[in-house]
């Protein structure tokens, strides 16, 4: 009888729609790079049905999954434990399944603060934060955890950018300051990095954050989430000034090495990663 193995490990992720999903194109490029025998199966699953999905992963033995939209939140409620910064931003997006116990984290922020690393450090740093969703809440938390002295949350509906404002203070060292966003916002003098963490500019190359880019100086770093297209506008206007940039290519890139490392403690190659996100971000806007 052979001694090989026809059993591959298991992992995956579950949101709806998820079609769209290149997750399941890099991390699988990143198994094969680095001779694992992993799967990474795309699963669209209702809100009804996150339960059983759950329960499906625990029964076939996965080694874990990411959570998108809808389930960050709700997902929370099927977990045996949390880890700590997942319980402030009060969402999860991977989930690691070990001797049958389920532990929540979240990577979001993680992918980020890696990505931004590469530059700076966030430590005693000014920060700027445009929107209040989940990415924004995320990030906030990771960078006050690591040591940001001042976070402005800026957003339309100020009570959101309250709430992360609040949590910063209550929770963390971090100086937190909720902004109201009505018009084109001006960037506050001495701010070490800008974030735009809103959904403006996915897929739309033309589209920027209302931003008086004339209250922007080449000392601030600006980062933007959005991975497709990996240089927005927003970015490229930001180089134009002399400012040093990120692209939210590097956060999603690090959000999956990083949840590999919670799973299968091994790294994936980021560079084969990050070449494969490239490639089909850059046929999708030709």
């Amino acid at each position: 009888m052979s001694e090989k193995s026809f059993r591959s490990i298991l992992t995956g992720s579950f949101s709806t729609p998820c079609a769209d999903n290149p997750t399941v194109a890099m991390i699988e490029a990143g198994y094969h790079h680095a001779g694992l025998d992993a799967r990474y199966i795309n699963c669209d699953v209702k809100a009804a049905a996150l339960a059983d999905a759950v329960k499906g992963a625990k029964a076939m033995e996965w080694v874990g999954f990411n959570c998108s939209l809808p389930h960050k939140v709700a997902v929370l409620d099927h977990l045996d434990d949390i880890a700590e910064s997942a319980r402030l931003i009060g969402a999860v997006n991977c989930v690691a399944i070990r001797e049958g116990k389920l532990i929540g984290h979240n990577t979001d922020g993680k992918g980020f603060l890696t990505s931004l690393k590469t530059v700076t450090s966030p430590a005693d740093k000014k920060v700027v934060i445009l929107g209040a969703g989940g990415a924004a809440r995320a990030i906030a938390v990771e960078l006050a955890l690591a040591g940001a002295a001042h976070i402005t949350i800026v957003n339309r509906d100020a009570s959101k950018a309250e709430a992360i404002a609040a949590l910063l203070r209550e929770k963390t060292d971090a100086i937190g300051q909720a902004q109201a966003w009505s018009g084109k916002f001006s960037v506050p003098a001495g701010t070490d990095i800008l974030i735009n963490a809103t959904s403006i500019g996915l897929g739309d190359p033309k589209a920027a954050p209302p931003i008086d880019m004339s209250t922007l100086t080449k000392d601030t770093v600006v980062a933007d989430v959005i991975p497709n297209p990996p240089q927005t506008r927003f970015l490229q206007e930001s180089q134009a000034i002399g400012c040093t940039t990120l692209d939210g290519l590097g956060m999603l890139v690090n959000q999956g090495v990083i949840g590999v490392e919670i799973w299968l403690g091994r790294t994936l190659d980021s560079t084969v990663m990050a070449q494969t996100l490239e490639s089909i971000f850059g046929t999708e806007n030709k």
